[in-house]
């Protein structure tokens, strides 16, 4: 029998009651990401239902909010809030992607929620040294608080929806997961079964089984942390460009990207102008509002640039004053994930600045190359331990 990996409940099941105000006024939003009806100014964020802080998702249980890098990088979900029934194709350098949608449409970005909910507790538990597997066992409780979803009946048939399109989404890639570039054809998870329902037939408890490609990217530490106010952004458009700062910004001062690559990217499949006015409202709502996680965004031309904010918890991530220590190029970033890859970078430098200010804070007359050499000493290091 396969193993199991259990998600323990924060708490007992509670047994669910009608939708919430949240839900009732959902149909005034726009359908579609791609609509030219201008959005109806409200708050920019989603009410804070969790009471967290920072990257905490609970503070008794410690979990970090954790996404794969590929779905990161890469358009795997739809941007649409109606169904989505097209084939979906995508390449940028030599990487490509196509995906086929289930029969009732493709997985969208807000079906990545529960994904993003198992990513994070399998990488905790192999961080803790606990067993886990790729089927795991969760309470639909816990998940709808972890995604700061309400508790109505009508999350629930959401949830079972998610569940139908995860499954049926197939992929057909050549994206590389831990070094290795390969055909693959896959669901985004292979099942889900719902285990325990009330008397109304909502779920309490369900089992879901992810893929061996996302299953093999976690085992292997390919995730980056995520701020959990990205589960607050209320467009798609939103939360597509947060994944891209933190992919590719990540703890860098900045990140400038043209609009026609930022759009292909991010995966909206309209005219330029329309996602160029799209991506200037959420720039100008940031202007009044400065919700969006982590960064600063501007618009200069055709270009977009993203700033890495001085109070986010990325900006400090080790103690020791911005002007102390060492700066590293844009690209040396880039050269250091192909000399330890696989592994997070950021997370790579943060141990580096470490060693280094627990060696005495030498000085380094190419801090680009002393990094890189680090990177390779760690790759080195580990294969000897295996």
């Amino acid at each position: 029998m396969e193993e199991l990996f259990r998600i323990e409940t924060t708490r007992g099941a509670e047994v669910p009651v009608s939708g919430s105000p949240e839900e009732a006024t959902s149909a005034k939003v726009p359908a579609h990401l791609d609509t030219s009806q201008p959005a109806v100014r409200r708050a920019p964020l989603l009410p804070e239902r969790r009471g967290i802080d920072l990257f905490m998702i609970d503070p008794l249980s410690g979990v970090i909010l954790k996404s794969d890098m590929q779905s990161l990088e890469h358009p795997i979900f739809s941007l649409s809030k109606v169904r989505d029934m097209s084939i979906y194709t995508y390449s940028h350098n030599e990487n490509w992607l196509k995906v086929t949608p289930s029969i009732i449409g493709r997985a969208t970005i807000y079906d990545r929620d529960l994904i993003l909910y198992i990513t994070s507790h399998i990488v905790r538990a192999v961080n803790e040294g606990t067993p886990v597997s790729q089927t795991v066992r969760l309470t639909a409780h816990d998940f709808l608080k972890f995604a700061n979803r309400g508790n109505g009946g009508r999350s629930y048939d959401l949830l079972r929806e998610s569940l139908t399109r995860l499954s049926g989404t197939r992929i057909e890639t050549n994206l590389k997961t831990n070094d290795h570039q390969e055909f693959r054809t896959f669901g985004l998870i292979e099942s889900a079964s719902i285990l325990r329902e009330t008397r109304e037939g909502q779920m309490l408890d369900l089992e879901v089984k992810v893929s061996d490609w996302l299953f093999k990217a976690i085992s292997n530490s390919e995730v980056l942390a995520l701020h959990p106010d990205y589960f607050r952004l209320k467009r798609p458009l939103e939360r597509r460009l947060y994944e891209l700062a933190r992919k590719h910004c990540g703890r860098q001062e900045s990140w400038v990207v043209s609009l026609d690559v930022c759009q292909k990217k991010s995966g909206s499949r309209g005219e330029l102008k329309e996602f160029r006015r799209m991506v200037r409202e959420i720039v100008d709502t940031n202007a009044e509002t400065n919700h969006f996680p982590d960064y600063n965004i501007r618009m200069e031309g055709d270009y977009l640039i993203f700033e890495l904010r001085g109070g986010s918890a990325l900006a400090k991530p080790i103690g020791i004053p911005d002007g102390s220590r060492p700066k590293l190029k844009s690209d040396t970033y880039e050269k250091a994930r192909k000399a330890a890859p696989g592994l997070d970078v950021y997370a790579l430098e943060a141990d580096w600045i470490s060693f280094w200010e627990s060696s005495g804070r030498p000085k380094l007359k190419t801090p680009d190359g002393a990094f890189v050499s680090y990177c390779k000493s760690r790759v080195s290091g580990a294969k000897k331990r295996a």
